[in-house]
């Protein structure tokens, strides 16, 4: 039998945040920290946004501090907060994306990766937090395969 993972563990996840969430675009981003890269290992638009892709670590942004740091989920509720959160916001907004959350997936007291759900404007709310949580937690064994993998 082939080992699946983390492919299969994602695509479950996929299909559970859109059946109870919902979003037009769902990425996992796993934080490689002695690179000091974001890499995303998960897109469900690999066109626009490929699973190869990766991106600097901006230890002065909101999501840093937020997502990475405190490890508390983080909302862009509109198309304004969405421009300023996000320097490729024109390439979202082309998806109709205008709205975005960002859920840290937690390790032994450290943000891992974040799973980062977009959406038309005012989707995302504070009440999901709680379920949100949970889907994190379940991406753990995802992640550490993911992480162990990429050594």
């Amino acid at each position: 039998m082939q080992d699946s993972q983390p492919e299969s563990g994602l695509d479950a996840l996929a299909a559970a945040l859109s059946a109870r969430i919902g979003y037009r675009l769902f990425t996992v981003l796993v934080l490689d920290r002695q690179a000091g890269l974001s890499r995303r290992f998960y897109s469900s638009e690999p066109d626009a946004y490929p699973t190869d892709g990766a991106k600097p670590i901006r230890t002065d942004s909101d999501f840093y501090a937020q997502v990475v740091e405190l490890g508390r989920p983080r909302i862009c509720a509109d198309r304004s907060a969405c421009k300023a959160a996000f320097p490729d916001h024109e390439r979202i907004f082309a998806l109709d994306c205008e709205s975005a959350v960002n859920v840290p997936v937690r390790w032994d007291g450290q943000t891992i990766a974040s799973l980062n759900l977009l959406h038309q404007a005012g989707w995302y709310r504070e009440a999901m937090f709680s379920e949100l949580g949970w889907y994190a937690a379940l991406a753990i064994p995802v992640i550490q395969k993911i992480i162990h993998t990429a050594r």
